[in-house]
């Protein structure tokens, strides 16, 4: 029997609601008694204000009527407390209405988050996560909260390259997207021809691609624009892996231009890295929830949503794991993309602008923490080149200095994590599917053998302690034809919106489109409720001459 459960996305007049198969009173295909249960529980809920919509019988079929909402009375419910549903919940409380964040974990910041070391008694995050210049709507999220003073700007790279020698990456007095070419010119791992190729790849790159090349994974795209082998191996590959965290073969070609033309060629702040000097337990788990408590939205951890219960075609509640119905009246699933299907009702969960999430696929990060008895370098950072160590962050020295922006100075020196002198690296591996199989020895022996060859302290340090971490679900990946997989905010249910970075944000996975979402999925409750306000930050602007020599046109 077809079913008649139909959704409408409108803001007002009277609507049809089908609940479930096409029913009627005297249907005789239809359970009486689970229908008439089914009407009284609709019913039920509206007289105790739990369903704000008027409700009648009209020739069998129940229909509501939707009436304006007092802000004072609503209640949004938002599962999942991770970046997504933790920037909703910040746009929609600045505006005064009232949250409740579920969250299943015992802490806050889903991927974004920490735990604590018992043998070092401190709280390391799961992997380092950083941000950039052109990440408008997370810095305004971390402005809006009071987190951006725990972020630094690093106004520096420093590139090993494979022979070992460290080339320092700064931008230059000139406008974008000239102010990175001295940076470019000095990396001394690429030739001559390297560089000019690049130059030609990224002016190629900008101005966009034709209806055949949008097909391409990214590595064919380097060929066709003949690409130098060592370009593709030390500067596309370097960059891409750390940012989306995938093998260029497995790289959508719209993603890679979003990362070079947002990062490198638009502004000339787009490429500054910010990384947070506290771990993300401090940011998310700590001051956050004040800033969120303090307006008035309320925190539930250890609260996960097994269930979304329709009444008619809204989402009426959610059933928590523990058997407990939470009722409100607009609700936000910011939930993991693998986990989101089950929280659906099956009729929703068969909607075919769905129909692409369970097609979405993963990709695994890996990092390695070390602890030694004593600094092996006083960068605060480093990226390696064509090495299996993608990102070394010094975080004895990233929480020693003060937060904020820092001079270029290229050494300090670094200050122990705890009184018994240790001193705290952690190394990214981006796409690391190759470490799957392989022993937790051999990977430290790998690693400790590439710092030994940059910096030979490594090899006469004492290693404390060390520990490896890996997220196998890490981010989705943005294989070719990946956005058409990706659902909007707006859900087929009016009351029910969708957030995180695997929803249609026009970013890939990161702290910058999972804040995207969150906002979005803030202005769509807003303009349900009547008040239709911008929420989402403008990109940084696009400079003149990006526009005159690359073609790069502001959206």
């Amino acid at each position: 029997m077809q079913s008649s459960l139909e959704f409408d996305n409108r803001d007002f007049g009277t609507k049809t609601v089908g609940v479930g198969p096409a029913r009627s009173v005297n249907a005789s295909t239809v359970d009486a008694s689970h229908e008439i249960k089914h009407v009284r529980s609709c019913l039920t809920r509206f007289k105790r204000g739990y369903v704000r919509y008027p409700l009648s019988f009209q020739h069998g079929i129940l229909r509501t009527s939707k009436v304006a909402i007092g802000s004072s009375r609503m209640r949004i419910i938002i599962a999942g407390g991770g970046l997504a549903g933790l920037a909703a919940a910040v746009a929609l409380a600045q505006r005064g209405l009232k949250c409740v964040v579920l969250e299943s974990r015992p802490r806050l910041g889903g991927r974004a988050s920490s735990f604590l070391d018992p043998t070092t008694e401190t709280y390391v995050d799961n992997c380092q996560h950083v941000s950039l210049g052109c990440c408008t709507n997370f810095r305004h999220f971390c402005e809006t909260t009071g987190l951006a003073e725990f972020f630094r700007t690093e106004k520096t790279l420093y590139f090993v390259g494979p022979d070992g020698l460290i080339d320092q990456f700064s931008a230059g007095p000139m406008p974008a997207p000239l102010h990175l070419s001295g940076a470019f010119a000095g990396l001394r791992y690429l030739s001559l021809r390297d560089k000019w190729r690049l130059a030609l790849g990224l002016r190629s790159l900008a101005k966009g691609f034709s209806a055949a090349e949008r097909k391409l994974p990214f590595s064919e795209w380097l060929v066709r624009h003949r690409q130098t082998p060592t370009a593709i191996t030390r500067f596309w590959h370097v960059v891409l892996v750390s940012a989306l965290s995938e093998s260029l073969d497995r790289i959508d070609v719209e993603h890679a231009r979003k990362v070079f033309v947002d990062t490198f060629l638009a502004h000339r702040d787009g490429w500054l890295v910010e990384i947070p000097s506290v771990p993300l337990e401090d940011l998310y788990g700590g001051r956050l929830t004040e800033w969120l408590s303090s307006h008035g939205s309320e925190i539930r951890l250890q609260s996960a949503v097994e269930q979304l219960e329709l009444c008619g075609e809204r989402v009426s509640g959610v059933r928590l794991a523990t058997d407990e119905v939470l009722e409100g009246d607009e609700f936000v699933v910011a939930l993991p993309f693998f986990r989101v299907m089950s929280v659906l009702p099956p009729a929703l969960a068969q909607h075919p602008d769905l129909a692409g999430v369970e097609k979405l696929q993963t990709a695994p990060i890996s990092s390695v923490h070390l602890w030694f008895d004593r600094p092996i370098t006083e960068l605060p950072h480093a990226v390696f080149v064509d090495r299996l160590c993608q990102w070394v962050f010094n975080r004895t020295v990233l929480a020693g200095r003060s937060a904020g922006p820092v001079s270029d100075q290229a050494a300090v020196t670094p200050e122990p994590t705890r009184a018994s002198n240790e001193y705290y690296y952690q190394i990214v591996i981006s796409a690391s599917r190759e470490l799957a199989g392989q022993s937790r020895e051999s990977i430290l022996a790998q690693v400790i053998a590439e710092l030994t060859a940059v910096w030979p302290e490594a090899g006469t340090a004492r290693l404390l302690h060390s520990r490896q971490v890996t997220e196998h679900r890490a981010v989705f990946s943005p294989v070719p034809g990946v956005d058409a997989l990706r659902p909007a905010q707006q859900s087929p249910v009016g009351n029910l919106q969708f957030a995180g970075d695997w929803t249609q944000t026009g970013w890939p996975a990161t702290m910058e489109g999972a804040v995207r979402s969150g906002y979005l999925a803030a202005e769509n409750v807003l303009r349900r409720l009547g008040r239709a306000e911008p929420v989402v930050r403008p990109d940084l602007p696009v400079a003149t001459l990006s526009r005159w020599l690359m073609g790069i046109r502001s959206k």
